[in-house]
């Protein structure tokens, strides 16, 4: 089953390095000027959820994915993008390496310097010196005019796509299924934009502006990063962020926290569950006194004022919320939650919402989902239609004409 793709985006120097090595513990290049990062970085982070095994009193064998205190910690794709500035969709700067990019991406997580200690040309200023509600603005253009140039670019293989019966959303969908673009996003953003009932060919200029905002909307599900909330100006700046952008969800956010905490956890210095509240001081006698003072700036600052970094709770905010996935683990026995070796509740599987047991079995393997019979619920017991709709925990074993056959 293919990883989950989530895409950083923002200004250079906004800390979208720092948050990538914070989620996926790598070291990419960090520093002060503009466009550190020239080529995409891509590496694996967690998002993290309550594993099933205490409800059922169990001990887990997890293989493709690993379980800490309880919580199940999924591999899911993150991808660090060279930094945007304004005119990108025109290839100004790294524009159309990033947007191309970005736009293959499931879910943006848009990080954004909360301190306004980046200017407008991307460089590094005074906190307060900057905008970080601007920044966003520019950006989301950028991304918006990408959509609208792809659509452009098309418009005649889209028109004659549509001429020849091709449903509106599938004529999309077929020439933009390269950016994540599915049919039923076509149409909504036609319904929002209140041109369902006008045909393609008749739209004007700015009909098909407000369809790209909208499509882009639809087809890339965004969460404002506010990051670098440790620096002056950021709580200020974040008050007027959820302000301007109610609509979208924004998340105080320190990525230098964050990594410096999963650094000393790697470390054996602290006990830290990404996301959590606290951590604990394992080994104080060997922490110097700047040590220290780090880690109590960060008890205090932090974790005392907003509870959390902000870094694994915008990815699993991302993951469970924007993209609506639930976890759901397949076992082959129903009775011991095992698969065929042994290995108790091995797998779980990231679904999005509405997905049915032939979804989950294709997931598993194509062989499995041909033969598909039904499902047993393994709380219950009762068998379930192979339309049945997943949810959240589901702990399932799949039985198919297949499986019979091989066993």
């Amino acid at each position: 089953m293919p990883a989950i793709r989530i895409g950083l985006i923002g200004k250079t120097n906004t800390g979208k390095t720092t948050f990538y090595n914070a989620a996926t513990l790598q070291s990419a290049e960090v520093s002060s000027y503009p466009f550190t990062t020239k080529s995409p970085n891509v590496g694996i982070a967690q998002v993290l959820t309550l594993c099933v095994h205490k409800e059922f009193n169990v001990k887990d064998n997890p293989k493709n994915s690993h379980c800490v205190d309880g919580w199940r910690y999924i591999p899911i794709e993150i991808i660090d993008l060279p930094g945007l500035i304004k005119g990108a969709s025109m290839g100004k700067g790294l524009g159309n390496q990033f947007l191309s990019i970005a736009t293959q991406s499931d879910v943006l997580l848009h990080v954004v310097d909360a301190s306004g200690s980046v200017d407008a040309e991307g460089k590094i200023a005074e906190p307060g010196a900057g905008d970080p509600v601007a920044d966003i603005g520019d950006i989301e253009e950028e991304l918006v005019m990408w959509y609208l140039r792809l659509i452009e670019a098309n418009r005649d293989k889209i028109s004659k796509e549509i001429r020849l019966g091709t449903e509106f959303g599938k004529a999309f969908a077929d020439i933009l299924a390269g950016i994540g673009v599915r049919a039923n996003h076509a149409v909504v953003a036609a319904e929002k934009s209140g041109l369902q009932k006008k045909a393609f060919d008749k739209w004007s200029d700015q009909d098909t502006r407000n369809f790209a905002w909208t499509l882009r909307e639809e087809s890339k599900p965004t969460l404002i990063v506010a990051n670098k909330m440790d620096l002056p100006y950021a709580a200020e700046n974040f008050k007027r962020l959820r302000e301007e952008y109610s609509d979208l969800i924004v998340v105080p956010v320190s990525g230098e926290a964050e990594l410096s905490l999963r650094r000393a956890q790697q470390k054996g210095i602290i006990k830290y569950i990404p996301g959590e509240e606290r951590f604990e001081i394992l080994e104080k006698a060997s922490l110097t006194a700047k040590q220290q003072e780090a880690l109590g700036y960060i008890r205090k600052a932090i974790l005392g004022e907003y509870m959390r970094t902000g870094v694994q709770f915008a990815i699993n905010t991302a993951v469970f919320k924007l993209l609506r996935m639930n976890a759901v683990y397949p076992v082959s026995d129903p009775e011991k939650l095992s698969d065929k070796d042994g290995n108790v509740l091995p797998d779980v599987y990231l679904l999005p919402s509405g997905s049915s047991i032939v979804d989950l079995a294709r997931g598993v393997h194509t062989q499995l989902a041909k033969g598909i019979l039904y499902a047993i619920d393994t709380r219950s017991g009762l068998r379930l239609p192979t339309d049945y709709q997943l949810k959240d925990r589901d702990v399932l074993s799949i039985v198919s004409a297949t499986k019979k056959k091989g066993s």
